[in-house]
């Protein structure tokens, strides 16, 4: 796609701080980290998002995500690896290219908000329909 940023790096018109490649999947550096190592793992093949990308696609990008998770561990010794992908502007997608955010979170850093919520009881009345929806829309 020619107005993604991602498919420009991809391309080789935009610079990035490449931290892995192969012939499916690119990672590379976060220019606006949450915590230094934050990296970001991208199919070459444009797709927008979870309902987009393709299978294959999408199990590359999973794959390299632990090869990824497993460098970052190593060489920066964090205390835990949030992955997180978002999908549409509603939930804050910002580049409209299907991307895995693995952010790692140092020794005494902030805690990540996305990876901390209040457990409160569910309505099961509300959340049996909410599966059964969920599930009548699989078949």
């Amino acid at each position: 796609m020619t107005d993604c940023i991602f498919c420009k790096i991809v391309a080789g018109e935009l610079p990035c701080v490449k931290v892995y490649e192969n012939d499916h999947v690119l990672a590379f550096a976060d220019i606006n980290p949450v915590f230094y190592g934050h990296t970001l793992i991208i199919p070459k093949t444009h797709a927008e998002n979870i309902w987009q990308i393709s299978e294959a696609d999408l199990a590359a990008v999973q794959l390299a995500s632990k090869k990824v998770a497993a460098a970052i561990r190593s060489a920066l010794n964090p205390v835990g690896v949030a992955m997180v992908q978002l999908n549409g502007r509603g939930v804050n997608q910002v580049v409209m290219h299907y991307h895995l955010h693995l952010i790692p979170r140092p020794d005494g850093a902030r805690e990540l908000g996305i990876t901390k919520w209040e457990m409160r009881p569910g309505d099961m009345d509300l959340i049996r329909q909410s599966a059964e929806k969920i599930a009548a829309a699989m078949a």
